[in-house]
């Protein structure tokens, strides 16, 4: 009896080191993850482009030119001018036709531009031009942007 003692303490004692038997795992629920919102503070469409070229920033000139023909579908050359001052590009550097013909009537269209370094943004609106159109060119040897005369931009 005294070998069955020492025996029986050493079965006891491996069955107690012995690893527990396997469970099943549960599964537990996953927190799906949030993407981040867009803020509002993100612009929606073209922007200006500082210091950009007039090819940088035509679609945005687009964008302000036909927002003004939106919301004045007979807008004149003081509109044109006035939507693209708020928009950011510079008085200074836009140039106007007459609203009008010599005679006094209305012009069958006009033209805008505004001078970005050595390009320039160009805009026509008017039945002549079949209603909006734009484009870009280098500045012309005067160092303007539209040929002939052009209206003072004084208001």
């Amino acid at each position: 009896m005294v070998l069955i003692g020492p025996a029986l303490a050493l079965a006891v004692t491996l069955s107690a080191c012995s690893s527990p038997s396997p469970t099943t795992p549960t599964p537990t629920a996953s927190t799906p993850v949030e993407s981040p919102t867009p803020t509002a503070s993100v612009p929606a469409g073209p922007v200006l482009i500082p210091n950009g070229t007039a090819a940088q920033n035509l679609p945005y000139f687009d964008k302000v030119n036909q927002a003004t023909i939106a919301a004045k579908s007979g807008a004149q050359g003081r509109d044109f001018i006035d939507a693209l001052v708020a928009a950011g590009f510079a008085k200074g550097d836009m140039q106007l036709t007459a609203d009008t013909t010599t005679i006094g009537l209305k012009a069958n269209s006009i033209q805008f531009s505004v001078q970005l370094g050595a390009t320039c943004l160009i805009g026509q609106y008017g039945a002549d031009a079949g209603g909006y159109q734009s484009t870009t060119s280098a500045t012309l040897a005067t160092g303007g942007c539209l040929i002939g005369q052009t209206r003072p931009i004084d208001w």
